[in-house]
């Protein structure tokens, strides 16, 4: 364990051992490069690994999976490609298990549920569309959710994310007529330039690729609007 302080950019680092790293990553930063060049959590994680233990050459980290620019919360990134390999194979078994908390707008329906949709993701414009069940280059999403507040026209929402498509919680919720607060892309009638998106990766567990010992961390929303009021 490690203290916020000794990471690059103010990474807050919560475990590291020499198979895995577990992280805090904060919000409008990039997990991977992109063509905008600006800084990311990967490139970011490398050169602080390459500082901190005097490497030279090349540093690996991979990449087990993403949280969009505007997310924050926890990841975990494998130290070797054998932890990598397994990290996937526990993302394909479903043992690597990944909950999320959001504020909405609006109160779903129902204070518990899950939602099913198609989805399709249009590369070029970065844009995640709802599909029929008979189109062809649909996959299907799914994610429970449950109430655990709501106030002001918000809702704080808990989700156990079943799979892991493009920008899923963005737009199954928009579906049914709860989009993100601070969501620009699929909320932008209900949301105002500038809000930050509230949406947080709050919980990881997943096996120790060397080990086999399950492992949990959490992470916390920032007590500040709009989920100031709403968390418990």
């Amino acid at each position: 364990m490690r203290d916020r302080r000794d990471s690059p950019y103010e990474i807050p680092i919560l475990f590291e051992d020499n198979h895995v790293l577990v992280v805090e990553k904060p919000v409008n930063l990039l997990s991977q490069a992109d063509q905008t060049g600006d800084p990311d959590m990967l490139t970011l994680l490398k050169q602080d690994l390459k500082r901190r233990y005097n490497k030279p050459g090349n540093v690996y980290l991979g990449l087990v999976h993403r949280l969009d620019r505007p997310v924050g919360g926890v990841m975990v990134f494998a130290k070797t490609s054998k932890a990598a390999s397994r990290l996937s194979d526990a993302i394909r078994t479903h043992s690597f298990q990944k909950v999320y908390m959001a504020i909405l707008r609006g109160q779903p329906g129902r204070q518990e549920d899950r939602l099913v949709h198609r989805l399709r993701k249009d590369a070029a414009a970065n844009r995640v569309s709802v599909v029929s069940r008979n189109d062809p280059q649909g996959k299907e999403a799914v994610l429970d959710y449950r109430v655990i507040a709501s106030a002001d026209g918000l809702s704080l929402v808990e989700i156990q994310l079943h799979t892991g498509r493009p920008h899923q919680i963005r737009v199954q919720f928009a579906e049914i007529g709860c989009p993100l607060y601070g969501d620009q892309r699929y909320g932008s009638l209900v949301n105002e330039p500038g809000q930050q998106m509230a949406l947080w990766a709050t919980h990881l567990t997943f096996p120790h690729p060397i080990l086999k010992e399950p492992m949990s961390f959490t992470s916390s929303p920032p007590n500040q609007i709009p989920w100031k009021g709403l968390l418990p």
